[in-house]
């Protein structure tokens, strides 16, 4: 008898990336194999993100086609799972009753008994806290040298713009002990790379410990033999503070990259936010983290067309992406979503004034992308191999510790390999470089690149 099969498709943030590791290493610890398509599999799942406006729409096609499938099988079940199940429960029911099982956020854990359960019919179960850690539970990993680590779930910020809050539930810390503990079993296991998730890394520990102990796990973790980098996302401005900061300066796994979403540039958007800082105080940061780790990439996020922006705030979020000059930055269109508070504002804007300003930002994003970019070219960065490149395979692609992807020549390095590679060429999302050493693993904190012959940019 041949096994059970899945496919999982997933929508979203890392954090979703995560959770859909561990629901596969739950199926495959009851038996099931990945299936390579929807039509192959006997389960087929979709971990759901709400974020962006129109993730509905996109389930519901997809689940159109997955009944199709369905009707010819009528054995198949289909899970809906994540952010948009934890919302939207009963409008999944109503819309499409051919859903086997439908679970939330907050009961990963539960996928094993609730497929049982929908053998004699459909099983809905939403909670509204969480049973355990998703790190806790088994996984299977895409990759053999990276490695996702949740370090908090929830969030306990009050974002007018964002649903997280209501469907990820308050902040609740993890053990920095059962952190480490995992981290070293990931390294152990062949892993050079994990990257911490948590809707915000910064405030990690409040919970625990009555302060933030963020600047404690990166220390700990820099004590992990064998570990070569470690990534986080995402910070929160507000929270970030000097020791954490310290801790990216001084850790050797730390690695020289911080995304910082910034959101807006005006003040008086940043309050209708909520986001609880202002210009001038997340600028302070900027020049903190920039003091501490001169040669460090920066990226952000910004939404464009918040309700009641105006031309004049718009221009005050261009002058902010010119002064800061962001190696990158994740750019969108603000679009109302249930259960936010910006939702019902006032002062919503026309799609034609919305896509007009966004196309201006990203115009300036990918000239100021380019020019840092450029800056390197000459320089010699330790690039961690991720596999070979989608567009050429007789290349390899990887990332520098800046987390700046580099396309070069090297075919026998196998993935999760760390390099030395000299950039050649620049674009405006990656570079173009030339292999020049091998296995620079363990060379400890570095000032970065390891050699240049190019200027850096005068704007840091």
């Amino acid at each position: 008898m041949s096994a059970k099969t899945y496919f999982i498709t997933t929508y979203g943030c890392q954090m979703n990336e995560h959770d859909s590791e561990r629901m596969a290493g739950m199926l495959e610890a009851e038996g099931y194999a990945k299936a390579p398509s929807p039509d192959a599999a006997d389960v087929v799942l979709f971990n759901t993100c709400c974020i962006r406006e129109k993730a509905d729409t996109r389930l519901y096609g997809n689940l159109g086609h997955t009944k199709a499938i369905k009707d010819r099988r009528p054995d198949m079940r289909i899970v809906v799972a994540g952010c948009l199940a934890q919302k939207d429960k009963a409008t999944i029911q109503q819309r499409a009753p051919y859903v086997d099982v439908v679970l939330g956020t907050h009961n990963l854990a539960s996928l094993p008994r609730l497929l049982d359960e929908s053998l004699d019919g459909p099983a809905f179960e939403i909670l509204e806290q969480t049973e355990t850690f998703p790190s806790a539970l088994p996984a299977r990993r895409k990759s053999p040298w990276h490695a996702w680590v949740s370090i908090s779930i929830g969030c306990n910020n009050s974002c007018t713009f964002c649903i997280v809050p209501a469907v990820r539930g308050k902040e609740i810390s993890r053990r920095l002990g059962d952190i480490v503990a995992e981290v070293e079993s990931l390294v152990a296991d062949g892993v050079v790379e994990v990257t911490l998730l948590g809707q915000n890394v910064n405030s990690y520990g409040r919970d625990l410990d009555g302060t933030p102990m963020f600047s404690k796990l990166l220390r700990a973790l820099d004590r992990v033999e064998g570990l070569e980098r470690v990534r986080f996302t995402s910070p929160h401005p507000k929270d970030l503070r000097a020791d954490s900061v310290a801790a990216m300066a001084e850790c050797r796994v730390a690695c020289e990259h911080i995304h910082l979403p910034v959101q807006a540039g005006s003040d008086r958007v940043l309050k209708l936010m909520k986001r609880a800082y202002s210009r001038r105080s997340y600028m302070d940061k900027v020049h903190m983290i920039r003091s501490a780790v001169p040669n460090i990439a920066m990226t952000t996020d910004i939404i464009v067309g918040f309700p009641g922006e105006t031309e004049a705030d718009f221009a005050e979020t261009l002058s902010l992406v010119a002064e800061v000059r962001y190696d990158g930055a994740y750019t969108f269109q603000y679009s109302p979503r249930p259960m936010t508070e910006a939702a019902t504002m006032d002062g919503h804007l026309p799609k034609e004034v919305v896509q007009e300003r966004y196309e201006r930002l990203t115009a300036l994003q990918d000239a100021i992308s380019y020019e840092r970019n450029l800056a390197t070219v000459g320089s010699t960065f330790e690039v961690l191999v991720e596999g070979f490149s989608k567009k050429d395979p007789s290349r390899l692609t990887g990332r520098t510790r800046t987390n700046k992807l580099v396309h070069f020549q090297g075919a026998d390095l196998g993935e999760g390999s760390l390099c030395e590679v000299t950039i050649r060429s620049a674009h405006p999302h990656h570079l173009e470089g030339r292999l020049v050493g091998r296995d620079t693993a363990r060379r400890g904190k570095m000032s970065l690149p390891l050699a240049s012959t190019a200027s850096g940019c005068g704007s840091c």
